[in-house]
């Protein structure tokens, strides 16, 4: 095959992979959507056309936390200082689902001036890359990590500290780091104490690992709930749902739901309320 064959094929080649390669301004385009989920593997942000989550109103026994974030996200959504937030205690408390429904209140009363970026516990090491085209789109982005936590040989977090506050850029203007975790120091207590153990400087080795915590100005913890907030959450989903019977012994069937569960939280109550609407034959629709 001649050079005058070549070229007419190189060319038809480079057309086709432009077709199939994605539009750059099309994966940064912040203004299609209010919410993102971040895939580091293709440098993409996918939109999210509808979020997963249960509106603040039906959120109970969290109102402190509840007042403390959504002020601390108002103040950052209007361009004003703000900390970035730890949530961090019982699992299904309501710490993600606070994350979620806050963004939405924001967004509710004034509407786009929030994004949401979801950033998967495992794409840690691509924050770097994410946050230059988060500075870049200049909007006020709420970047999102649910149930972070370190094990050890996993020495990601020292990355994470370095973009959060201790890099030369340091965490852009319009960016804020909310996370949820199990832990308060987003470690097993296992892997400090193994630290502390090897260590020549004990006690600078503990605190390499609790000063990543330090980074989140602020600290939220959640607890799991008493009875009667547990009673009332479902409540809440049952006016919500129209979830009503006259048959059903509410309180009865929920105390039972708790404890062949054995915990009382959040989730277990939407547990019941999963398990009450197929029983009842009706759909769920909290909007």
């Amino acid at each position: 095959m001649n050079t005058e064959d070549i070229v007419p094929l190189l060319h038809r080649i480079a057309d086709a992979l432009d077709r199939l390669a994605p539009s750059p301004n099309a994966e940064y385009d912040l203004s299609v959507a209010d919410a993102f989920v971040w895939h580091a593997e293709a440098d993409r942000l996918e939109p999210v056309e509808k979020v997963n989550r249960v509106p603040l109103d039906l959120l109970k026994g969290i109102d402190r936390q509840t007042d403390i974030l959504f002020n601390n996200t108002d103040r950052f959504a209007k361009g004003l200082p703000a900390n970035n937030a730890l949530l961090w205690g019982a699992r299904g408390t309501g710490k993600s689902s606070l994350v979620k429904a806050v963004h939405a209140d924001i967004n509710r009363r004034d509407p786009g001036s929030l994004k949401l970026v979801e950033l998967h516990r495992e794409d840690i090491p691509s924050l770097p890359r994410l946050l230059a085209i988060l500075r870049t789109s200049g909007l006020p982005s709420l970047l999102f990590c649910d149930d972070l936590s370190f094990d050890a040989l996993d020495d990601s977090y020292k990355s994470l500290k370095t973009v959060l506050e201790g890099g030369v850029e340091g965490r852009p203007a319009n960016v804020i780091f909310y996370a949820t975790s199990n832990r308060r120091h987003l470690m097993a207590r296992d892997m400090i104490d193994n630290e502390r153990s090897t260590a020549i400087h004990t006690s600078e080795a503990t605190e390499e690992k609790v000063s990543l915590s330090d980074r989140f100005g602020l600290w939220l913890g959640f607890h799991n709930c008493d009875q009667n907030t547990f009673l009332a959450i479902i409540e809440g989903y049952v006016k919500r749902c129209g979830l009503d019977d006259p048959s059903i012994n509410l309180e009865a069937e929920a105390k039972e739901w708790a404890v062949t569960r054995g915990s009382r939280s959040g989730r277990v109550a939407w547990q019941y309320i999963q398990d009450l609407a197929g029983r009842l034959g009706k759909p769920i629709n909290l909007e």
